[in-house]
């Protein structure tokens, strides 16, 4: 491991200048990375990279199943909650079915327990893929948060597919009432765990005498508590680590201070974006243990596997998309729905294109034991596993590339909002400075006369309400802004050098100052 260490810093090295490419050129990183873990793997000497599935079960999913939890919209969760349960659980369950059928047909010598298994691997498209490729290109706000809530449920109903499968391939029976109550424990105990652990965290926020770095470490360690507690239990650490994620981001404000959810969001942030740089380039490197365990079948014959069930995957995506939005104009007729409209043909096909798979389906692929209880070979194991390989390049590759294409090309009608998201945010300023005007009118009308600071306070909301839309900050004025900024931060480094008895814990508070002044340019 200490060997290979100066490999694996220059892999990370490598990541953050991938994706700096990535930005420039308006590609989904996930891509590039993917590509260039492929190429490196060809270099000679370049380290046999061994990916152990538990590696990305236990380190890396809990902490960006958490982090996607806090980031997600729990009210747009509910609204969508129909159509994304749809796509979570029936269209994965669909997906590993049809999946099942096909390579039980055209596949020699797979069984249609070992297609489900293969289907219950890649049914769940990857959330990081899809959602580094929006960043590039604007779509209505329901369709991100309809990807955001799938991508944090689908994972949970393919690896519980995976783990029936499984049993059924190792014990050569399938007990199907045995598998309901398995299945309906997986749910209720995953949630059940995730929001109770998530309970006993939130009370130890607000009632421990933490400070900000002990709120952050206990953030990291909430994840994995929830995962462990569940996977323990035989229940589905994939939903506790979301409900209790989803429970928490839901609460925030209650339990943790402002100081530590600023610097809270930017640890998180960074953390999880060395976590999906290196998962995905860890994909392309594991491409010479991938094909090296390739047996009893051609590469030719085993890449046409992979593009079949590719193209099973992509067609009955976009097939379920469209069902989906059928089933919704029927039941609109019975039921309240989130919306009565009709999306029209151009909404669905996006949705059913934005299918890529990732590190979810490898991991899962490579966690299949080598061996059956009674020492006997897994069956096509090393197959299954360049399918999967297979499938999530060429996902990445094909989807990938065209979905920014697509999207610009289809323009897709923006149906959620009558304003603009600039336009909401300026009314809301507007209502929030009404707001505490009134507040302080209201309750503190004698201190208002009688101290400087909060009629100064007072003049700045009463500027925000009655600003028009025309005298907001330009941006210019934010360039000038932003220069004298920089000539603040040159006086204050000059003083400091000059002033030897100085404290430059002062300097640094007034540049810490400065540096929040320039980040609210970006609310202004």
């Amino acid at each position: 491991m200490l060997d290979n260490f100066p490999f694996y810093l220059s892999l990370i090295v490598a990541i953050v200048l991938l994706i700096m490419l990535a930005n420039k050129i308006k590609v989904a990183y996930p891509v590039l990375l993917v590509v260039a873990g492929l190429l490196i793997s060809f270099i000679p000497e370049v380290p046999t990279i061994h990916i152990d599935p538990e590696l990305i079960f236990f380190i890396f999913l809990p902490p960006l199943l958490y982090e996607a939890a806090w980031g997600i919209s729990w009210k747009e969760l509910w609204r969508w909650r129909r159509i994304i349960t749809s796509f979570a659980f029936v269209v994965v369950f669909l997906t590993a079915i049809s999946v099942a059928f096909v390579a039980n047909h055209f596949i020699p010598g797979f069984s249609l327990v070992l297609g489900f298994l293969l289907g219950g691997i890649v049914s769940p498209p990857d959330a990081v893929s899809a959602g580094a490729i929006l960043k590039f290109v604007k779509v209505p706000k329901r369709m991100s948060s309809i990807l955001e809530g799938e991508s944090l449920l689908n994972d949970a109903s393919s690896l519980i597919i995976f783990r029936f499968a499984l049993i059924a391939v190792a014990t050569g029976q399938f007990v199907w009432y045995e598998a309901a109550l398995s299945f309906s424990w997986m749910l209720i105990g995953g949630v059940g765990i995730g929001l109770l652990v998530g309970w006993i965290f939130m009370k130890a926020h607000k009632y421990l005498p933490t400070d900000t770095n002990m709120d952050i470490v206990l953030t990291i360690v909430t994840p994995y508590i929830m995962y462990l507690a569940a996977e323990e239990v035989h229940s589905s650490g994939v939903l506790a680590v979301v409900s209790g994620g989803l429970l928490l981001s839901n609460k925030r404000h209650l339990f943790l201070s402002s100081t530590s959810r600023l610097q809270g969001v930017n640890f998180w942030e960074s953390l999880c974006f060395v976590l999906n740089g290196l998962v995905f380039m860890l994909i392309g490197l594991d491409l010479p243990e991938i094909t090296a365990g390739l047996e009893g079948v051609s590469t030719s014959s085993a890449i046409g596997y992979g593009v079949l069930i590719t193209g099973v995957l992509i067609v009955g995506r976009i097939l379920s998309a469209y069902g989906a939005v059928l089933v919704t104009l029927v039941a609109r007729n019975f039921i309240t729905v989130a919306d009565t409209r009709s999306p029209g043909y151009k909404v669905p096909f996006i949705l059913g294109w934005t299918g890529m798979r990732g590190v979810v389906s490898l991991a899962a692929a490579l966690s299949i034991p080598l061996h059956l209880p009674d020492g006997t070979p897994f069956p096509q194991r090393n197959l299954i596993l360049f399918i999967t390989f297979v499938v999530i390049l060429l996902t990445l590759l094909l989807q990938g590339l065209t979905l920014p294409y697509l999207i610009r090309k289809i323009q897709i009608p923006n149906m959620d909002e009558s304003l603009s998201e600039e336009e909401a945010y300026h009314q809301i300023r507007k209502q929030l400075a009404s707001h505490a005007l009134a507040h302080l009118n209201t309750h503190y009308k004698e201190q208002l006369n009688h101290q400087p600071v909060l009629q100064q306070m007072a003049k700045k909301w009463e500027q925000n309400v009655t600003v028009r839309d025309g005298e907001l900050m330009v941006e210019e004025c934010k360039v000038i802004y932003i220069d004298i900024l920089n000539q603040q931060r040159d006086f204050l480094h000059q003083k400091n050098n000059e002033e030897v008895t100085l404290n430059e814990e002062v300097i640094r508070k007034h540049l810490r100052f400065l540096d929040m002044e320039e980040e609210k340019l970006n609310f202004l």
